[in-house]
């Protein structure tokens, strides 16, 4: 398969610039039909990233004859469903993350898919930046000795759709599995494991502090890894202001990065190392370009199912799911 050909469900904003574009520019990769539910809406998004088939129908796209790869670029009350119609079409699948409401439907998903000889990616797209390859390095050249601690503070205020209340799928647990938390915790969990290895055990709190809407909207946590670091977490989305950042201790330095936010990755060992790495415009496109190679055979890409299947088990156990 020289060239993947992918059909993409769902047209909303993420699909704007951070996913959609990279479908179709990244080498390998063609975009070759969209679908979203109103038709004026898909209509616009195609003629504006030149995408010549639309649909209004799940099923037509997936069973189109000129895709051989599905992206589900929909909110998680819909991945599990919609990727099962996908295997059951005998193609590749690529799902936004979180993968689905609950570790159980992501485990379900990816037997399906490995029963089926086929592959199943999860939007996890950070084990893919070149600004996290850049830890990674540092990780496994021992600069800062062992690891013995990961602390992560995330914090945003509210949000004018937050305080007037109005319709958002993110925080409501029936869409989302949960609210800011499983949107945005979701990628942190992946990438520590991705950096540290698999977290085996897992405690957390949850409150509803400003009651602005049905989810959670602050947490509290602490984890550990297969290797014995330890690690903590504390999210607010009711909070002050804006921050993100996380600390890796060790035994001889430590790692300051940020998951979302692109200030600078910073070494304090030996020597101290400060990096700006900026990201791609469309951020998904070494996602997009690993996944391509993985579905070619060419190599191994480390966003898959059975790997975004450990983020979504620490979620439970977190918001008790």
């Amino acid at each position: 398969m020289d060239v993947v050909r992918w059909g993409m469900i769902g047209c909303g904003s993420v699909a704007e610039r951070k996913s959609g574009p990279a479908f179709y520019k990244a080498p390998g990769s063609a975009l070759v039909a969209v679908m979203g539910r109103r038709l004026e809406a898909v209509t616009d998004y195609a003629a504006r990233h030149g995408i010549a088939r639309v649909y209004t129908d799940v099923d037509a796209l997936i069973n189109d004859p000129e895709v051989n790869a599905v992206y589900i670029a929909t909110p998680p009350d819909s991945h599990h469903a919609y990727s099962l119609k996908v295997a059951a079409a005998g193609k590749h699948c690529c799902v936004e993350k979180p993968m689905a409401l609950n570790a159980g439907q992501s485990r379900e998903m990816q037997q399906v898919f490995a029963e089926a000889g086929l592959h199943l990616f999860v939007s996890y797209y950070r084990r893919s930046l070149p600004r996290f390859a850049q830890v990674r390095q540092w990780l496994a050249e021992g600069r800062i000795g062992e690891v013995r601690h990961l602390s992560w503070t995330l914090t945003k205020a509210p949000s004018p759709v937050d305080l007037d209340g109005r319709d958002n799928w993110r925080t409501d647990p029936a869409v989302a599995g949960g609210g800011y938390f499983a949107d945005l915790a979701s990628h942190g969990f992946d990438l520590f494991q991705y950096l540290l290895g698999d977290i085996v055990e897992v405690a957390g709190f949850t409150a509803r502090q400003a009651g602005l809407y049905a989810a959670e909207d602050a947490v509290s946590a602490s984890w550990r890894f297969a290797s014995g670091a330890l690690g903590m977490g504390c999210w607010s989305f009711v909070a002050d202001r804006r921050e993100d950042r996380v600390e890796i201790i060790g035994s001889l330095g430590r790692i300051g990065f940020s998951v979302f936010d692109e200030h600078s990755v910073q070494l304090h060992a030996d020597e101290v190392v400060s990096l700006d790495i900026p990201h791609h415009e469309n951020i998904q496109w070494h996602h997009v370009l690993g996944m391509n190679a993985h579905i070619r055979g060419d190599s191994q890409h480390p966003a898959v199912a059975e790997q975004a299947l450990k983020t979504d088990w620490v979620m439970d156990q977190i918001l008790k799911r």
